[in-house]
């Protein structure tokens, strides 16, 4: 199957996406990368009646410090992750997640910013950004806006981003020299979405810690009582206490409640090491 007939249009800058964004309704799409967007096509499970092409903009193929935030181009691919291209401030984090996100040929292709705007539940970057305090700059016709991306994401496959808003960077916080992540991840075969994925980063210097578990069907969710554990004097025996809480709340099922422990238990020694 191919997809349904669509008008195809390459931006050729940012400021030519929000002019053909002015007046975009559901029915128009932003095509980066194309591996989420793309089978969606083939497969006509979206039908778009518009495509805009934002792939060939430079300025959202790069990234850039800025201040105490690293900002990521939308366009970036995994693999420039994964190759370092980018500055590393998260001491390794976000190549090691990189590595495992699919093949080399979808990582390729494949755009942090469209990974974000499709918002599968078990996609490693919005976990992953959810676990650094990442934030998401949209540009729309009218204004500009900076969103959590526990405020970007509004459900499975669901975001928060307007018809006429494009995300035109990705800013992620700088970590200490001192900070410490750990990172587990549970999927059947290799480079498939996680079953379960955990987070932890520990950045005492920051007064930054944070906890996230992800699932296949669920947004990324944080695990509070883990993350006020690990500065209690008892640490390993608190930790545990407080992942079987959080789980709890979460109101998992239990066949599945000894893989998301094993999966948080293993990225909080990681980060505690």
């Amino acid at each position: 199957m191919k997809p349904s007939p669509l008008d195809y249009t390459r931006a050729s800058s940012l400021d030519h996406v929000v002019e053909l964004l002015a007046n975009a309704t559901d029915e128009t799409r932003i095509i980066a990368g194309g591996q989420s967007l793309g089978p969606l096509l083939n497969l006509r499970l979206a039908s778009p009646r518009r495509l805009i092409d934002i792939s060939h903009i430079d300025e959202l193929r790069r990234a850039r410090i800025e201040g105490t935030d690293l900002a990521i181009g939308p366009c970036v691919t995994h693999a420039q992750v994964e190759d370092g291209e980018l500055p590393d401030v998260t001491h390794g984090l976000m190549q090691h997640v990189a590595r495992g996100i699919a093949y080399r040929a979808v990582r390729n292709r494949g755009t942090i910013g469209g990974s974000l705007a499709h918002a599968d539940p078990a996609a490693d970057w919005i976990a992953t950004m959810a676990a650094l305090g990442a934030r998401v700059q949209l540009r729309g016709c009218r204004d500009e806006r900076v969103l959590e991306i526990e405020e970007l994401i509004n459900g499975p496959l669901s975001t928060v981003i307007a018809p006429d808003e494009v995300i035109t960077s990705i800013r992620v916080p700088r970590l200490s020299s001192g900070a410490r992540w750990g990172h587990s991840k549970f999927a059947r075969k290799l480079g498939d979405f996680a079953d379960s994925m955990a987070i932890v980063v520990v950045d005492r210097d920051r007064s930054f810690v944070s906890g996230v578990l992800a699932r296949r069907a669920e947004p990324p969710a944080r695990l509070p009582r883990m993350i006020a554990a690990l500065t209690a004097p008892d640490l390993q025996g608190a930790i545990d206490d407080a992942i079987d809480s959080d789980l709890k709340s979460l109101r998992i099922e239990a066949e599945d409640v000894r893989l998301h422990r094993a999966m948080i238990r293993r990225a909080t020694r990681e980060a505690t090491r």
